[in-house]
This record gives C-alpha cells, sequence and structure tokens, in this order.
C-alpha cells in the first residue's frame, strides 16, 4: 500500500529533495498534504506536480495567490500556522515529515504526535527545545519518531537489532564546515557568503551557518541524546572531512558500526520513509576508488566555542537548551543580516544563557515562553553588538 506522506516545509532543502525520493518512488508514495511558510510560487508547483489532498500556507497574505491558482484544481487551500499545526491531524495521513526550521516544528510535531502519526524528523531544534515533552508523548502515543539528519539516520541504522544496554557511546561525523584548520584571527572578518559556501553540503542558509559555526553539531549532540536515550558522555563528535562515514556507534565490547554512503540527503530520507524496509533506489553508489583516504580530526572547541556552549546546555538541562537555540536563531539572522560578526554570535548565545530565567523541570507553557524571552534578549544584545 502506498504511505501518504504530509511534508511540513515543502519548499525548503529537505522538503523538495523528498519529493523527488517521492517521485522516484510513485508506486510507494503519496503526497498528502504540503505546506510552506512564504514561498507561494513554488508551493504552487509543487501542489499543481504531486495534486496532493490539502496545502497550507503560512503567510495569509499569500492566501488569495495560492487558492486562485489551485482553483482548477481538487486541491483544498489552508493558511495561517494554525492550519500548519492543525493539518497533521488528518485521517489519511500515514506519515509527517517535519521540515520546518527552528523553533517552528515544536508544536505540529507534538501536534502529530498526539494524532498518533508516525514522524520523519528533520527539523533538530523540536528535540534541542524540548526534547523530554516531546519523546515522552511519542513513547505514550507510540508513535515512532524517524530521524532524517543523516548523522541520526546512521546512528538509528547502526542501532537496529541492537540492544540499548550493548551501547558504549555514539560519535557524531562534522565536515568541519568551511572554516576548518581555520586561525581566530582569519574568522575575524568572515563574510556572509564565505559562511554559506559549504564544502560537501547543500543545504538551507540557517543550517549552512549553524554548520560554519559548529553549532549544528552542537544540537545535533542534544538531538542524539533525546533520540537514542544517552548521557551527554556518551556523546562524541569527530571531525571527518569527506562527508562519506556519517556517524558511528561504539559497542561495550569495543566494536564499532558505522553508516556509510555519499553526502547526501536523499538516502536518510528514503530510510524514514521505507522503515523498516529498504528499498531499491536509483541515487548514486559510492566507490572506494575515489576516495584514496578517510581523515579524521577533533573538533576545534576553543576556535568553535558554540560546541561547548552547547554541551553545556545538555549538561543543565531544563529550559537552558530552549535559551540556547532561540539565542542561536536570532544571532545567525543577525549574521545574515550583516549585522554583527561571526565570532559574534557565541557571545550572543553565551549571554542569553546566563541572563534568562532557568527553569530545572519546564512544560510546553514554560518553553514557549522560554522562546519568546531569549529571543527578546538576543536581539537586545544583537543591538549594542551593531
Amino acid at each position: 500500500m502506498k504511505k501518504n506522506i504530509a511534508i511540513l516545509g515543502s519548499t525548503g532543502s529537505i522538503g523538495t529533495q523528498a519529493l523527488d525520493v517521492i517521485k522516484n518512488h510513485p508506486d510507494k508514495f503519496g503526497v498528502e498534504v504540503l505546506t510552506a511558510q512564504n514561498n507561494d510560487d513554488k508551493l504552487i508547483d509543487q501542489a499543481i506536480e504531486f495534486s496532493p489532498n490539502a496545502v497550507v500556507i503560512g503567510n495569509p497574505a499569500c492566501y488569495q495567490k495560492v487558492a486562485a491558482a489551485l482553483k482548477p484544481y481538487p486541491i483544498k487551500v489552508f493558511a495561517g500556522e494554525d492550519a500548519i499545526t492543525q493539518i497533521v491531524e488528518m485521517d489519511s495521513i500515514d506519515l509527517v515529515l517535519i521540515a520546518l526550521v527552528g523553533y517552528a516544528g515544536l508544536k505540529p510535531t507534538l501536534r502529530a504526535i498526539r494524532a498518533g502519526k508516525n514522524i520523519a524528523l528533520a527539523n533538530k531544534e523540536t528535540l534541542v527545545v524540548a526534547g523530554e515533552l516531546v519523546m515522552g508523548e511519542a513513547n505514550r502515543e507510540k508513535v515512532c519518531i524517524l530521524p532524517v539528519d543523516s548523522e541520526h539516520s546512521a546512528i538509528f541504522q547502526c542501532l537496529v537489532g541492537e540492544l540499548q544496554r550493548s551501547v558504549e557511546k555514539v560519535i557524531l561525523t562534522a565536515s568541519g564546515g568551511p572554516f576548518r584548520g581555520w586561525q581566530k584571527n582569519q574568522l575575524t572578518h568572515v563574510t556572509r557568503e564565505a559562511a554559506l559556501n559549504h564544502p560537501n553540503w547543500k543545504m538551507g542558509q540557517k543550517v549552512t551557518i549553524d554548520s560554519a559555526s559548529m553549532m549544528n553539531k552542537g544540537l545535533e549532540v542534544i538531538e542524539a541524546r533525546w533520540l537514542f536515550n544517552l548521557r551527554p558522555d556518551q556523546i562524541d563528535i569527530v571531525i571527518h572531512p569527506q562527508s562519506i562515514i556519517h556517524s558511528l556507534v561504539q559497542f561495550v565490547d569495543g566494536s564499532l558500526k558505522a553508516q556509510m554512503g555519499p553526502p547526501n540527503m536523499r538516502l536518510p530520507i528514503l530510510y524514514a520513509m521505507t522503515f523498516p524496509e529498504r528499498i531499491k533506489s536509483n541515487f548514486p553508489r559510492f566507490s572506494f576508488t575515489q576516495y584514496a583516504q578517510l581523515t579524521f580530526e577533533p573538533p576545534d572547541r576553543d576556535l568553535f566555542r558554540n560546541l561547548d556552549l552547547a554541551y553545556r546546555a545538555l549538561s543543565q538541562g531544563g529550559n537552558m537548551p530552549c535559551i540556547l537555540n532561540a539565542a542561536n536563531e536570532v544571532a545567525v539572522q543577525a549574521f545574515l543580516e550583516e549585522k554583527i560578526s561571526f565570532l559574534s554570535m557565541p557571545d550572543i548565545i553565551e549571554k542569553c544563557m546566563h541572563s534568562i530565567s532557568y527553569v530545572k523541570n519546564p512544560r510546553y507553557e514554560d518553553y514557549v515562553l522560554t522562546h519568546e524571552e531569549s529571543l527578546g534578549k538576543a536581539k537586545e544584545f544583537v543591538k549594542q553588538k551593531s
């Protein structure tokens, strides 16, 4: 039977690649729902091509344009943030792919879990902000959270058939981004264009900047803690510039399992969409002859301070990762708008971690308040840096 997919964030990098996967396997998947925030033209084109049951445009100002363009087609059109959250409850949806950026993924993810929908999660911030809450709800509802990030998909694949008590630690690999091996004085005047020039992966702007600053890896550490029920000291990071080994699991007997493949997000997307099966794909195959060496080195945590900030937030727990995430969202946007320097981003994040009220055992409402307070405080710090 076809699996009906709802893609929240269909016009972004993950969403468009997911649609490529679906296009190549029309006998396996159907598109039930597509959503976008502002990219109305691309949403219209996708809707016409894939004929979903419904689409949602997050920005209500775009509703009339989308509705008029899709009027000749049997496609329902909705608008607004609440509609994106509510649409995941449709009975016809089998799997919800959360490909939204940042904090925006939390509310619809919780709504989908409560509706009993399995989740393919490409939005790491959902678990960074409220991992304990989200995984608790998923366990209660017996809902599967299937990771789409290449690193977490790799760990997930390595753990299939293994016992939790057999895991000694996991090792997340990182490419090192465009500034691997640089010195601090070289990072002083980093441009927006240089930071967006990732050597291996094609991603959205926010994720690409996070990769350049190593915050992406810090967020993945927090995500891994909740996805795989690990302690912070069970999660390591190694720089692997070729991005062929996507992550590893070390077991108590000392053996290691690694998942390998070309740096292409379509493979983890396909695995999440077909789990527990594997189906034949036409993706390029990895060839060892193309890579004379696979190299590894430790991350420079003195230069890329975001890693230590993420570990600190994880160790402290409570709402601290939520503070970290919100402050980072503001800092990244300010850097993209050329209001602050590259090295100012961790300064702003650290100031927020010292300034925002700490809540040890947050409820959902606490996360919402923490997020808003952190956004406001981070914007104040941006103005001071500007």
